[in-house]
């Protein structure tokens, strides 16, 4: 049996520093201080992050080098002490025993005793005291008063018992661990020291490199902060590396452009809109000023219908406005209201009266769509609208499923002039009229295009020109509703 003897640590005091420590750090003054002075920066996060992972990781596999070390060391000397004691213990048997015992390299004293307790033999430094008293320590180990031997040892004591002509002895062979100890503690500063440069290495390259990686970010921080709505037209730089920052960059100017494409559009849409409202408050404050100052009453009655007339289209412009205003406010926040498309189609074309030209409705049956009713009429209203200005004979309105049976196919065609395949988007751009005159003297404002397609758009389906062989044709597809 091997017992191991070792002078105990205070652990008292470390508890109560411990207790102490977690006081402060409850302290209300000392938390917000706390608080403050951590690390704000990615940078500084991601090294303090990878010196904690080495540490960790260099902590449990010093741990692990050094409880093997030791367990090889302790099982070296054990096995030496248990040698010794086997040796002596023949000895013994062939009653052969003498003082003093000869000490082998590594072993620190051999006592026998007999089973009265009583001395039978010992080594030199050992001869002429009494026998050695096990007691139990608190943590249920076994140890020896070792003054004897002059100071107190680090040892490993191996018991034996054996018989002898005399009758039963033990024999304790001390060993020294003083060989284990050192090791121990060189190979503690060695890990301690390698791991102290291994911290400093990884810090200053995880440092280093998180500057360098996160220096186009702050190029491309700096830049959009400087970046006013005056200047749209600036772009934030964009690394080479096909990286996560270069797609972030990528991904900013991308954003840019369509702010600056915006922007414009929106200058573009205030000065149209300033220019269509001039024009009509123009004329309507001419006729007024003549009406008020001219002496015939049949003239002023003209003149009075013809201001009343462009009242109308600024009635019928500033309802534009404001309906392309909630269009865009809306942006994807699409209607859920279940809308029978057959019947409003239907409703919509009866509903509106006499037209200069006739409407051939040809509409499939059990058609449902989600949306805004309203909006919805408002598109079919717009497309034949724009149908009556543009055709010669006739108008036909055509409602059907496409072959899948997930979209609902409107078209509404006119039989007049073909519009021009470089022109079949730009006449859904605000305020665009292909032809200016004309347009002004049927009443449109260049919005009812501009509006169906943004209708269209809300509801989840498109708005384009089609090609036909004997005029124009508008068609418009929107997601069906499932039963």
């Amino acid at each position: 049996m091997a017992d191991r003897t070792r002078p105990s640590a205070p652990r008292a005091g470390r508890r109560r520093a411990t207790a102490a420590l977690h006081r402060l750090a409850g302290h209300p003054r000392v938390a917000p201080l706390v608080a403050r002075l951590a690390p704000r920066s990615v940078r500084t996060r991601t090294t303090l992050a990878a010196c904690a992972s080495v540490a960790v990781v260099m902590l449990a596999a010093s741990a692990a080098v050094l409880l093997l070390l030791r367990a090889n060391l302790e099982r070296t000397v054990e096995t030496g002490a248990r040698e010794q004691a086997q040796a002596v213990a023949r000895l013994a048997a062939d009653g052969h025993l003498a003082t003093p015992l000869p000490l082998d390299h590594g072993t620190d004293f051999i006592q026998v005793t007999d089973a009265a307790g009583k001395v039978v033999a010992a080594s030199q430094n050992l001869t002429g005291h009494p026998a050695l008293t096990p007691t139990t320590t608190e943590d249920g180990h076994t140890s020896y008063d070792l003054r004897a031997l002059g100071d107190e040892h680090h040892q490993r004591v191996t018991t034996l018992t054996a018989d002898t002509p005399a009758g039963p002895v033990t024999i304790r062979v001390g060993a020294s661990l003083r060989t284990a100890d050192t090791a121990e503690d060189l190979t503690t500063a060695a890990l301690a020291g390698l791991s102290a440069v291994l911290l400093v290495t990884v810090a200053t390259l995880t440092w280093r490199a998180t500057g360098r990686a996160l220096r186009p970010v702050e190029a491309i921080r700096a830049e959009v902060a400087a970046i006013g709505d005056r200047d749209l037209d600036r772009r934030v730089p964009e690394p080479r590396s096909d990286d996560e920052i270069a797609r972030l960059a990528g991904t900013m100017n991308a954003m840019l452009d369509r702010l600056e494409t915006a922007g414009t559009r929106q200058r573009r849409f205030i000065a149209d809109a300033s220019h269509e409202l001039r024009s009509p408050l123009t004329g309507l404050r001419a006729q007024l000023e003549i009406a008020l100052t001219h002496p015939d009453p049949q003239v002023r009655t003209g003149l009075v219908a013809g201001a009343l007339e462009d009242t109308e289209r600024l009635q019928s412009l500033a309802t534009d406005l404001l309906l392309l205003a909630r269009l865009d406010a809306t942006g994807s926040d699409r209607p859920h209201e279940q809308v029978d498309l057959t019947e409003l189609v239907r409703a919509t074309v009866a509903g509106r009266g006499p037209q200069p030209h006739p409407v051939d409705l040809r509409a499939q049956e059990g058609i449902t769509v989600t949306g805004n009713p309203l909006w919805l009429g408002r598109l079919l209203t717009n497309l034949l609208d724009n149908a009556q200005r543009h055709a010669r004979r006739h108008v036909t309105v055509r409602l059907s499923a496409d072959d899948t049976g997930g979209q609902a196919v409107l078209d509404v065609a006119n039989d007049g002039t073909p519009i021009d395949p470089a022109d079949r988007e730009r006449i859904f751009e605000r305020f665009t009229r292909l032809d200016e005159a004309r347009s002004r003297d049927d009443g449109g404002s260049g919005l009812g295009l501009s509006i169906a397609r943004d209708i269209a758009t809300i509801h989840g389906g498109t708005l384009t020109v089609q090609d036909a062989p004997d005029g124009t044709t508008f068609r418009a597809r929107l997601p069906v509703t499932r039963g």
